[in-house]
């Protein structure tokens, strides 16, 4: 298990990739026009994690790096949302084995969100299209409110899955948000299925992250959750080649090498 990392004593690198986008030289924009509720004022981020808890989360220690990662996350999520007061980000999880189900079903401000340990089941498989379906009812209007800025999705797996998950997709496909939303997919390992992330993804500007060690996952679920997050917060003037408020800025992500004696996963 990596050691508790404050804010501070995150490597120089970091800050290439989190300091304000206005100072980024590279990255892609993603159209998102016909948002509704019009100008950009007080406005709810919704961020959505989709956490594979299934039994090949149990090795080498996959799941207690996934939970010291997202705790990790937090701090520098707090310090980008106090630096953009118009938008308010607020965090759900889903987590999925055997079955999908609620971690965090309220909307929690960051400022309020406390993270609380999930387990990996040993034996049960990975029913991420159950996980797509219950995220698929939160993109709908409502519950989604009707001035939100677009949400984030965040998908973590180390498998394959073992449902239906392109009626899942398709279903997600059908709300509202779905195009409006930026989708990350961060695979795990060497077995994860990256084509199943791509799909989810469905963006070429994206790329799958794979991590293929514990620091790495780490890295990655930073640059989602903080550097990706602060790009839909950021007020259009201060995005990189915004053109009045109808692009969201998508920075470059980390490429952060593996380092350390860990083994790759």
């Amino acid at each position: 298990m990596m050691a508790p990392m404050t804010a501070p004593q995150l490597p120089l690198f970091y800050w290439d990739f989190f300091k304000p986008i206005s100072f980024q030289q590279t990255g892609r924009q993603v159209n998102t026009q016909s948002l509704p509720g019009g100008k950009i004022s007080h406005r709810p981020v919704r961020f959505f994690f989709l956490l594979d808890c299934s039994g090949s989360m149990t090795v080498a220690g996959k799941i207690d790096s996934l939970n010291q990662a997202i705790r990790e996350a937090i701090a520098p999520m707090r310090e980008v949302a106090a630096k953009n007061p118009t938008a308010e980000l607020q965090v759900q999880v889903i987590k999925f084995a055997d079955t999908a189900t609620w971690h965090i079903a309220n909307p929690t401000p960051i400022e309020k969100f406390q993270w609380q340990s999930i387990e990996a089941y040993r034996d049960q498989r990975t029913a991420m299209g159950a996980a797509f379906r219950l995220v698929a009812e939160q993109l709908r209007m409502p519950p989604m409110p009707e001035r939100s800025l677009p949400p984030v999705l965040c998908l973590i797996s180390d498998g394959q899955p073992t449902d239906d998950y392109r009626s899942g997709l398709k279903l997600m496909q059908s709300t509202p948000w779905y195009k409006r939303a930026l989708r990350t997919g961060i695979g795990i390992g060497s077995d994860a299925d990256l084509d199943v992330l791509r799909e989810f993804i469905d963006n070429p500007e994206i790329p799958v992250l794979v991590a293929l060690t514990s620091n790495q996952l780490a890295d990655f679920i930073l640059w989602t959750t903080v550097t990706l997050t602060q790009s839909v917060m950021m007020p259009p003037t201060q995005a990189t080649g915004s053109q009045g408020g109808t692009n969201v800025f998508i920075p470059k992500p980390p490429s952060p090498p593996i380092v350390g004696p860990i083994p790759p996963w």
